[in-house]
């Protein structure tokens, strides 16, 4: 059988932390979008003598210790009687490590398509199987529950799918403008000295999202939020004031990623193709925003 999912990447504009010792209460709270475009996961399973679970990459198999959670996600959900072979080949739109939910991707659409090929988890509980392991394996803690809801979303009490919950933003007409720089530790960050502004500035945020839930003010806070904590800045910071020349709202950085990220309207386009160009940048995307919960179906080509 051969099975596929699709999970929108997704762009946190800001965030704050929740531990826990229960990996299914751990998260974090936010605000975020979710992109037209993100990973697909193709699932291929065989019947056979021994079991054997391989995961490529962007169509390079790779090792367990480079894809160690959507191996702990496969594990979990293949069932133990299972003998044969199971290929998870997963495609991503943007380069891992880069702020655009692909740790969460890949493990929610391993987790998604292996369950609908054995029929042995709902949606729900294969969303919980990839929310613990990305907690487990420092891989993030609040793009899965987003990724599941999609739109422009507001994460307002931590947790997996089932215990968290997640609201979303109404908005029209936007487009998304990504631009991914470079690699950023999630688990390095979240280990750092700059935690603690991180958790005060994100609450500040979440609470002022609450009262005038619009993606402008989204994006206002998301820069205050960027600039604020110390996280932008540099390079990414004097890039987004050139944006910002030509956009209606301020752009921001991606959460976390050495990436920036705008919402703008249609007319804004050509403006911004013009800034890039003249910054030598030619490694962009412009998305819609995915307003759905994730695919995930036989596929048949």
């Amino acid at each position: 059988m051969l099975v596929r999912a699709f999970i929108p990447a997704h762009i946190t504009a800001f965030f704050f932390p929740r531990f826990h010792e229960d990996p299914l209460k751990a998260g974090s709270l936010g605000a975020g979008v979710n992109l037209d475009r993100g990973t697909n996961v193709f699932v291929v399973t065989e019947k056979g003598v021994k079991r054997h679970i391989r995961v490529a990459f962007n169509g390079k198999p790779v090792k367990k210790s480079t894809a160690r959670i959507s191996y702990s996600v496969a594990e979990e959900i293949i069932p133990p009687e299972f003998r044969g072979n199971v290929e998870i080949w997963q495609y991503f739109d943007f380069p891992n490590g880069h702020g655009f939910g692909n740790s969460a991707g890949g493990a929610l659409g391993t987790a998604l398509a292996l369950a609908y090929a054995f029929k042995n988890k709902t949606l729900l509980q294969a969303s919980q199987v990839a929310h613990k392991h990305e907690v487990i394996n420092g891989g993030g803690l609040g793009d899965v529950i987003a990724q599941l809801h999609g739109g422009i979303e507001m994460r307002v009490k931590a947790g997996c799918p089932g215990i968290g919950i997640v609201d979303n933003i109404f908005f029209e007409d936007y487009r998304v403008l990504a631009i991914p720089f470079g690699r950023l530790s999630t688990k390095e960050i979240l280990k750092g000295d700059i935690i603690r502004k991180i958790e005060v500035n994100g609450k500040q945020a979440l609470e002022r999202l609450k009262k005038k839930p619009t993606p402008e003010n989204m994006m206002y806070l998301a820069r205050e939020f960027a600039e604020s904590t110390g996280l932008m800045e540099g390079e990414l910071l004097e890039i987004a004031r050139e944006l910002d020349r030509v956009l209606r709202l301020p752009s921001s950085m991606v959460m976390l990623g050495k990436s920036i990220f705008a919402l703008l309207r249609e007319d804004e386009v050509s403006g911004v193709k013009e800034v890039l160009s003249d910054l030598s940048i030619e490694k962009y995307a412009i998305c819609g925003i995915y307003n759905s919960r994730p695919e995930v179906g036989r596929w048949t080509g």
